[in-house]
C-alpha cells in the first residue's frame, strides 16, 4: 500500500460520510455562515447564524437591515464590524444583480464583498456540487506535514491536493481533512504517535 492510499483509506474509515460543519437551511444561509466562519470557530458560527437568519432570512431583508443591527447579532464572531458591512452589501448585490438568488459560479461569488476564493469554493462544492478543494488552515497544515505540498501558499496547496486526489473525491476529502486535522493533527500539542497518518509517514520515511 502506498502512503497516499493509506491516507485515503484512513480518512474513509474515520469519516465515510463527513457532514458539513456549518448549520444552514438554504444556499443563502450557507453563504452567510461561510462568510462568518472566517477567523471564527464553527461552533460560534452555528450559534450566531440561526439568530441572524431569523431576523433576516432572505437577501431582500438582510439588505434592508441596519448595519448596526447585523453587528449586534454577529458580534461574537471575529471581525464582526467588517462582516456586518459585507453581509449587508453582498445581500444588496444578490438582490440587484442575481434576482435574490445566490450565484452559482466562482466568478460571481468572488465578486461579492467578503467572499474570497476559499469561501466561493466551499459554496460551489457543498451547495452546487461543483468539484472544488477549499483550503483552510487545517488543510494547509496537513498538506505540508504530510509532504503533499511545500506549504509555500494556500493556492499552491490547493493545486497540489487537486493533483493528489481524483476530482470526484475533492468535496469529500476537503471535509475529511478538516475533521482529521482538528482531532488528530492540531497546530499545537501535536502528538505524532497518536496521529495515525503522521505516524505512518514517519515509518514510511524510516524504511526508505
Amino acid at each position: 500500500m502506498t502512503y497516499i492510499s493509506f491516507i485515503k483509506q484512513t480518512l474513509d474509515e474515520l469519516y465515510p460520510n463527513p457532514p458539513i460543519p456549518l448549520n444552514h437551511t438554504d444556499a443563502f444561509s450557507f453563504l452567510i455562515a461561510v462568510v462568518l466562519s472566517a477567523q471564527c470557530k464553527d461552533s460560534v458560527v452555528n450559534i450566531v447564524t440561526p439568530k441572524l437568519m431569523e431576523a433576516a432570512p432572505t437577501p431582500q431583508i438582510m439588505a434592508k437591515l441596519p448595519e448596526k443591527r447585523i453587528y449586534s447579532l454577529i458580534k461574537l464572531c471575529g471581525l464582526a464590524k467588517n462582516k456586518s458591512r459585507f453581509l449587508k452589501e453582498l445581500s444588496k448585490i444578490i438582490v440587484e444583480k442575481h434576482a435574490g438568488k445566490v450565484p452559482g459560479s466562482f466568478e460571481e461569488l468572488e465578486a461579492l464583498p467578503g467572499v474570497g476564493h476559499k469561501t466561493a469554493s466551499v459554496v460551489m462544492s457543498h451547495i452546487f456540487g461543483v468539484p472544488a478543494f477549499p483550503v483552510d488552515t487545517h488543510i494547509h497544515r496537513l498538506a505540508c506535514r504530510w509532504g503533499l505540498s511545500n506549504g509555500s501558499s494556500v493556492l499552491q496547496t490547493e493545486k497540489d491536493l487537486k493533483a493528489v486526489f481524483p476530482k470526484e473525491e475533492w468535496n469529500r476529502r476537503h471535509l475529511q481533512l478538516i475533521y482529521y486535522g482538528r482531532k488528530f493533527c492540531p497546530a499545537r500539542g501535536h502528538n505524532q504517535e497518536k496521529c495515525i497518518i503522521c505516524a505512518k509517514l514517519a515509518h514510511f520515511l524510516h524504511k526508505q
